[in-house]
């Protein structure tokens, strides 16, 4: 069968573009990005916009310069963002609004834009003082990074309580909640992706921005990234970062590894309430690099130790005073183990109540003997 020179260009000029969609896309966002779940639904954004065509080429395009922008903003500033996620959970928000501050003003106190917003949250005159910012000639509360955040995290709550979901606050931050409202009446919902083509494309652009560099600071600060760099430029060169187990608890690994809870909060701003997620099986922590010998003696050690097999069981009747705490410390058990061996619905036992208590071998024989 022959085909004539003129099928056979448009044959190859299909293919090309097939070849071209195909690959345009190469690295799915999820494989670049896998804190995108954590950041998506910190958001309140369905996991469906991952697959939106413009937020894909949004980030095929400007990742790279995002990476720069995030890299120079954090040598600015990025002693401010522990300060300013600490401010954020300890008012019930995100953390990861400390975000959209970077993106506003790149972490510079001194921020003016052409519009005038000034400061790190680039307030305007009007909504500054309407948030208690002074602005004067010569004294503008604007540039003050504390008082700034305050304002900004009154005005974020504000904005959810009008709107009443976190993308929409950062749409009307940027556009104003008058040209939002429009949007959403134009578009007949307040879903992002229908919302997306109703708002000014500064907009448009502003929550991809945003999003783009959430995850390319999430997948640092969640341990997702190899840029070792990226991690002492954010926690400081005396920082290094371990794994843990999913659902660990930040007071726990501090008394183990010889750390004030507090004080490992600092580092690990990114855990709520200071409790590992357990949507992944692991998750990494920052710590000091001189607790990191600490941290594998007694914490990995121990997890080891306790994920071996019990094989043996002994008998025990509660006393007075006794609490599952103290029975599993005196058995090298867990309460977890005990509660499950057991079928307790909680962590309350009675005297005289018998327990089964799984042990290794080595107990088993010190207390038989």
């Amino acid at each position: 069968m022959k085909i004539c020179s003129s099928a056979l260009r448009f044959l190859r000029s299909v293919s090309l573009i097939v070849l071209i969609s195909v690959s345009s896309h190469a690295m799915p966002v999820s494989d670049k990005y896998p804190s995108y779940s954590y950041v998506f639904d910190e958001f309140d954004i369905d996991e469906s916009y991952l697959f939106d065509d413009d937020f894909n080429d949004f980030v095929d395009a400007y990742e790279e310069s995002y990476k720069r922008f995030y890299a120079k903003s954090l040598k600015r500033g990025g002693h401010y963002i522990p300060v300013f996620k600490s401010m954020l959970l300890n008012d019930d928000l995100s953390d990861l609004f400390v975000y959209m501050s970077m993106v506003e003003s790149g972490f510079q106190s001194n921020a003016v834009s052409p519009k005038s917003a000034t400061g790190m949250w680039q307030f305007m005159e009007a909504t500054a003082k309407q948030y208690n910012l002074s602005v004067y000639r010569d004294f503008d509360e604007r540039l003050d990074p504390i008082l700034s955040t305050n304002a900004a995290i009154s005005y974020i709550h504000k904005l959810y309580k009008d709107f009443g979901k976190w993308y929409l606050v950062m749409m009307a931050y940027n556009c104003g909640e008058g040209r939002l409202r429009q949007a959403i009446a134009k578009a007949g919902s307040n879903d992002i992706e229908s919302v997306m083509q109703y708002v000014p494309k500064e907009t448009h652009d502003y929550i991809h921005k945003i999003l783009l560099v959430s995850m390319i600071g999430e997948n640092i600060a969640l341990g997702f990234s190899a840029d070792l760099e990226a991690v002492g430029e954010l926690y400081g060169s005396g920082a290094t970062q371990v794994e843990v187990d999913a659902g660990e608890n930040l007071e726990y690994v501090a008394s183990l590894i010889g750390m004030k809870p507090k004080n490992l909060l600092r580092y690990n701003h990114h855990f709520k309430n200071g409790i590992v997620p357990v949507k992944l099986p692991s998750y990494m922590m920052n710590i000091p690099s001189d607790k990191i010998i600490d941290f594998y003696t007694k914490y990995r050690l121990k997890k080891e130790l306790d994920n071996k097999p019990k094989s043996h069981f002994i008998s025990y009747e509660v006393k007075k005073g006794d609490t599952l705490a103290l029975i599993a410390d005196k058995y090298e058990s867990s309460i977890k183990e005990l509660i499950l061996t057991n079928s307790l619905t909680g962590k309350s036992i009675q005297p005289q109540q018998m327990l089964i208590i799984p042990v290794t071998g080595k107990v088993f024989t010190r207390f038989s003997e």
